[in-house]
């Protein structure tokens, strides 16, 4: 479970976020929404521990009940998936998985299975090899989820992920995802201005802009 109490968060003498609070259970998906300029994105910064001096934040973030907000942020274990897939072009497709796993498994072949294998789950079997640039837009969509599982976070943000994507591309995605969110059980928060990309179940907070 992913806990936030409390969360304020302060722009100079203007408050622009909470008091906030919520919980969201494994393979749950709790959906944030708002205008731009509402705290959407900043919320999420402060999760992954990317503040801002130009802001002032208060509250405390837990994960399985254990505060994580003194913790570094590699620690935090809390992956994200932005607008863009944000591949890197210089590595194979391998590559950019192999660069997200957890250290704790080591060995080339222990770690060329484990890549191999998400590969297969992504229905990209064979692609361990394949630039990135060689990619449609589905399957670099795809890839970016693998590279953010297959960390084995034990949340994961999305920040209006599907919002470049087509509507075909857009309603394949994001039920990719969310079954994904699902399947791994962990909590996820998504945060997006389109009702239309928010899970059929689950929670939202609405964020307005003063």
């Amino acid at each position: 479970m992913l806990e936030v109490r409390d969360l304020t968060i302060h722009h100079a003498e203007h408050r622009l976020v909470g008091p906030l609070s919520f919980s969201v259970d494994a393979g749950q998906v709790h959906t944030i929404m708002g205008p731009s300029g509402s705290g959407k994105s900043t919320i999420l910064n402060w999760m992954i521990g990317e503040t801002n001096n130009n802001f002032r934040y208060s509250g405390d973030l837990l994960l399985g009940g254990e505060p994580v907000l003194d913790l570094p942020v590699e620690q935090r274990r809390i992956g994200i998936l932005f607008q863009d897939d944000l591949l890197f072009p210089h590595m194979s497709v391998g590559r950019n998985l192999a660069f997200a796993l957890p250290h704790n498994i080591i060995g080339v072949s222990a770690r060329r299975q484990r890549v191999d294998e998400m590969l297969e789950h992504i229905g990209l079997s064979g692609f361990h090899q394949r630039d990135p640039a060689s990619l449609s837009g589905g399957q670099r969509a795809r890839v970016s989820v693998a590279r953010a599982l297959i960390a084995e976070p034990r949340a994961v943000l999305l920040d209006e992920p599907f919002s470049k994507l087509d509507s075909t591309l857009r309603t394949q995605f994001r039920t990719f995802v969310f079954e994904w969110i699902a399947r791994q059980a962990i909590p996820a928060i998504l945060v997006t201005h389109d009702s239309d990309d928010a899970p059929d179940s689950g929670a939202f907070t609405m964020l307005t802009r003063d």
